[in-house]
């Protein structure tokens, strides 16, 4: 069994980044503009956007972060993404979900200029990866089909069962594993909660992506031996021997699955990571596209 370390994996990423921005120094160009967006308090967009500062940091990036207060109105929200859809000096921003109830968070991401949706969730984007042609792809499906290819996991042939009909998450891994390349080349099966024959399709499946959020859902005997798994459930869940009385819980039971599996995400430290270090590798392929035109 081999665990796909998505902390070691992402880490390697960032240093291959910074070196690149090295190499842009030393040329005289202009390195990676990457803003931030982020309305009001939630203490976990907080922790999140922060972590996204701190990595533009480490490898060389400039950043900028916006933080609006709760209040702030829809169109005070449009006004400021107008402005950065503007601005020559950011080449990719992203605003930081969730919003405030009061703020149409749809009418927000079709605002975004798709050429500065470093996130990858415009529906132009999206529509690109589904044609398969150069695009954003959303920084979670991005870094699960990175780990698969750093760690040569097979994927040609092979039956996928994806596990979550998200637009982050379920629907772009759908369409990613099923296209021509490596990793790809494989047959899915979109499932989702509502699925009446989940334990069918999952004894089935020679790789699993589950995105559902139901802690440690996925248990041994509802798969096969040698399967692959990418978990990239992340749930809170209450233990009164931990510091903060919890602990960081994926959709897999990881301790019985991963007797059978062959390659297995760990929770924590598998897809999250990635999730951030795809992020700045798409800022870093919109600052290349804007020093080509």
């Amino acid at each position: 069994m081999t665990i796909l370390d998505g902390k070691k994996t992402s880490d390697d990423l960032k240093n291959e980044i910074a070196l690149e921005v090295k190499e842009m120094k030393s040329r005289g160009e202009k390195v990676p503009h990457l803003a931030a967006v982020l309305v009001g308090n939630d203490g976990a967009s907080l922790t999140y956007v922060g972590s996204k500062v701190r990595s533009c940091e480490r490898i060389g990036f400039d950043s900028t972060l916006i933080k609006l207060a709760e209040e702030t109105t829809e169109e005070e929200l449009l006004d400021q993404i107008d402005q950065l859809n503007n601005n020559p000096e950011i080449d990719g921003y992203i605003v930081q979900l969730p919003l405030p109830k009061h703020i149409d968070e749809q009418k927000v991401l079709l605002a975004v200029d798709p050429d500065k949706d470093v996130d990858g969730f415009h529906p132009t984007n999206f529509g690109k990866m589904a044609q398969d042609m150069p695009v954003f792809i959303p920084a979670t499906p991005f870094g699960i089909m990175e780990l698969l290819k750093r760690y040569n996991v097979p994927t040609e042939g092979k039956h996928t069962v994806v596990i979550g009909r998200s637009h982050i998450v379920g629907r772009p891994m759908s369409i990613l594993m099923s296209q021509k390349g490596n990793p790809g080349n494989s047959t899915v099966t979109l499932a989702h909660s509502r699925t009446s024959n989940l334990e069918e399709l999952t004894k089935q499946a020679d790789i699993i992506i589950t995105a559902l959020g139901v802690p440690e859902f996925l248990k041994a005997d509802m798969v096969k031996e040698g399967v692959t798994i990418i978990d990239v459930g992340i749930t809170r869940v209450p233990d009164e021997t931990k510091e903060r009385c919890y602990r960081i819980t994926g959709d897999v039971d990881f301790e019985a699955v991963s007797k059978k599996a062959d390659f297995i995400t760990p929770v924590p430290g598998g897809v999250g990571p990635m999730t951030i270090a795809m992020l700045l590798k798409n800022t870093l392929l919109a600052r290349a596209r804007h020093n080509a035109l």
